[in-house]
Order: C-alpha cells, then sequence, then structure tokens
C-alpha cells in the first residue's frame, strides 16, 4: 500500500491573526449594516460579506486553498448550486 506523503501547510501566525482580524472586522460591517437605511440593498449586502466571510474560512482554516484542484471545484458547484436556489427564492418573494 502506498500512500502519498502529506505535506503540512504550515503558514505564519500572523496570516491566521490577519484572518481573524478579517473576520471580526466583516463581523463589525454586518452588525452596522443593521443601523445603516439601505432599503432592498441590506439584505444582498449582508449575503455578500457572508459569502466573504465564509470564503475567508475555507480558504484559510479549512485549507481548501492548499488542497488538490477537485476539493475547490466540487465546493465552487455546490455555491453554484446554493446561490441559484437563493436566487429562485428570493425571486419567488419578490413576486408574491
Amino acid at each position: 500500500m502506498s500512500h502519498e506523503a502529506e505535506h503540512p501547510h504550515i503558514l505564519p501566525t500572523s496570516v491566521y491573526v490577519a484572518v481573524w482580524t478579517g473576520l471580526i472586522a466583516l463581523t463589525g460591517v454586518t452588525v452596522g449594516a443593521h443601523y445603516v437605511d439601505m432599503r432592498h440593498l441590506a439584505i444582498p449586502a449582508i449575503m455578500v460579506v457572508a459569502t466573504v466571510k465564509a470564503t475567508l474560512v475555507l480558504l484559510y482554516f479549512m485549507h481548501i486553498r492548499f488542497e488538490k484542484p477537485l476539493f475547490p471545484l466540487m465546493i465552487m458547484v455546490t455555491l453554484i448550486t446554493y446561490a441559484i436556489f437563493v436566487v429562485l427564492t428570493f425571486s419567488d418573494y419578490l413576486y408574491r
């Protein structure tokens, strides 16, 4: 049985601190968006912020950035499918 040698992806602590700081800042943006009157742009803006936060977590904390190309491809297919369902749900909601 041959196993591929796994090379650990060691990143400097400063990268994790920077990503964590970005996540905290984006959480602040999400909370701050509650206090700003953006009318119909509030939900799309918060969804964009949530997408950026999820991308940061996937890339750095779950190490998808260092995986073989098949894993990011599977994640992209899943996210595109999710986006289609979200768009269909909101379009149904808008025309009721």
